[in-house]
């Protein structure tokens, strides 16, 4: 569920399809060499995971480890959602 809103969401920012984006490796580097976000599409991606999942990453996350690829931001996510359980 996290990761379809997250492919939802990077398909917009990026304005791809999301079915596209949905295909990725998971393990694909999100900027540099990956999908290719950059200072712009990554500032974008967090406004719209903070809207969306109501998750501020740049507060929680000072070194932004957590974007490095899909997979990191999924479990990110995953895991700053149990938090408020």
């Amino acid at each position: 569920m996290i990761r379809a809103r997250l492919d939802r969401l990077l398909a917009a920012v990026l304005e791809r399809d999301p079915g596209e984006v949905a295909a990725i490796d998971p393990s694909l580097p999100l900027f540099v060499g990956g999908l290719g976000l950059d200072s712009l599409t990554g500032m974008r991606l967090l406004a719209a995971i903070d809207r969306e999942f109501g998750v501020d990453v740049a507060a929680g996350d000072l070194t932004l480890d957590c974007l490095e690829t899909v997979d990191t931001l999924t479990r990110y996510l995953a895991g700053a959602l149990a938090g408020r359980a």
